[in-house]
């Protein structure tokens, strides 16, 4: 089957090399993701860390919601109007808080992007796409 590890590893580098030709092409910073916050609801308590450093490393501050287990599901409408966007992973994440979260980015107007799995990679691959389509559109 093959280390998945050193699948990934190639692709990240050469997202990480297009991005610092970006940077030196146009003469200024290509990161268009610095600043912004983003709320992660659900995925596994024991990587929350891990999903901070990828948001960190992209310039963004991530916010984590548990999704009910321990927080109230209710806290979501409290976060909500001060992020930018919205990830959740599908399959970490109860039905009560996925349909909150929903409801929520129709009602402010934010993005919601469902991930499909809780996993380190799927993060990476969400804040590349959006760096993507923002340096695309500006």
């Amino acid at each position: 089957m093959g280390d998945k590890r050193s699948q990934l590893k190639p692709k990240q580098k050469q997202a990480r090399e297009s991005e610092q030709r970006n940077v030196s092409s146009s003469g200024k910073t290509a990161n268009r993701l610095e600043g912004r916050s983003f709320l992660y609801v659900g995925g596994r308590d024991c990587q929350v860390a891990h999903l901070r450093q990828i948001a960190s490393s992209h310039g963004a501050e991530l916010i984590h919601h548990d999704g009910g287990l321990r927080e109230a599901v209710s806290r979501i409408d409290n976060i909500l109007p001060s992020v930018d966007c919205v990830f959740c992973p599908i399959d970490c994440i109860s039905h009560d808080a996925c349909l909150r979260v929903k409801t929520g980015c129709k009602k402010w107007g934010k993005a919601f992007v469902p991930l499909r799995n809780g996993s380190k990679s799927s993060l990476e691959r969400a804040f590349l796409d959006l760096k993507a389509s923002r340096n695309s559109a500006g």
